[in-house]
């Protein structure tokens, strides 16, 4: 197996130098996809001095197999669906429906206490930078990459510290843009990657929020060392 990232701080830094281009540029937005991506997403937005916030995309599991995604949600309620997966489904229509209602209200709950009354961010004419701690199947990185155009980004970059070849190539044609520094060829999780992949909470993204909000715009890690 390839080397273990130590957690998704380090993730984050090693994914950051890959995306210097980007540093300082006014019209750059940093996404995490919470709750894991926070993290990652903050190192980057850190050292590129960009702002960072969430972009919630919520997977629609198939009922009683909720690790198979049938397919997935995204702020600004655009769904994308695996028809693959629902061709396999029995009452596809009717089962994904119920599951689309139960993930909307999770959903606009994590809009709420996420953003805490901050509006969402305007993303037109944006370079909006979609980050997670890892790629699987993809499909909520795409619900996110087809929302992201939909709300009108200029350009839609996709950032992941590891993903499956296969998964980090259809990203590759769908966005403007891909990085994942690692491809393994027998990817099986994206928790084996890390060596600390303890789970991300509620909290811990709120505290990231509110320490990028108080980060004077356009400082990086450099200036405030």
């Amino acid at each position: 197996m390839e080397r273990a990232f130590l957690n998704r701080a380090e993730a984050g830094r090693l994914l950051a130098e890959k995306l210097d281009k980007y540093a300082g540029r006014k019209d750059v937005i940093v996404l995490g996809l919470p709750r894991g991506g926070v993290p990652v997403a903050y190192e980057v937005a850190k050292r590129l001095r960009a702002p960072l916030d969430v972009f919630i995309v919520r997977k629609l599991g198939v009922p009683g197999f909720e690790e198979l995604a049938a397919g997935a949600i995204a702020s600004g309620g655009v769904r994308v669906l695996n028809e693959e997966v629902m061709r396999a489904i029995p009452y596809a229509d009717e089962a994904i429906e119920a599951v689309t209602a139960r993930e909307t209200t999770e959903l606009e709950r994590r809009e709420r206490i996420y953003r805490e009354g901050r509006p969402p961010p305007e993303l037109r004419d944006r370079i909006a930078i979609l980050v997670d701690d890892g790629l699987a199947t993809g499909a909520t990185m795409r619900a996110a990459v087809k929302a992201l155009r939909q709300n009108g980004a200029a350009k839609v970059v996709v950032a992941v510290p590891v993903g499956p070849p296969d998964t980090c190539l259809e990203l590759e044609q769908l966005a403007d843009e891909t990085t994942c520094l690692s491809t393994p060829p027998f990817f099986q999780a994206v928790g084996q990657y890390y060596e600390d992949f303890s789970q991300t909470s509620d909290e811990d993204v709120r505290e990231l929020l509110r320490q990028d909000a108080q980060r004077p715009p356009g400082l990086g890690e450099q200036e405030q060392e």
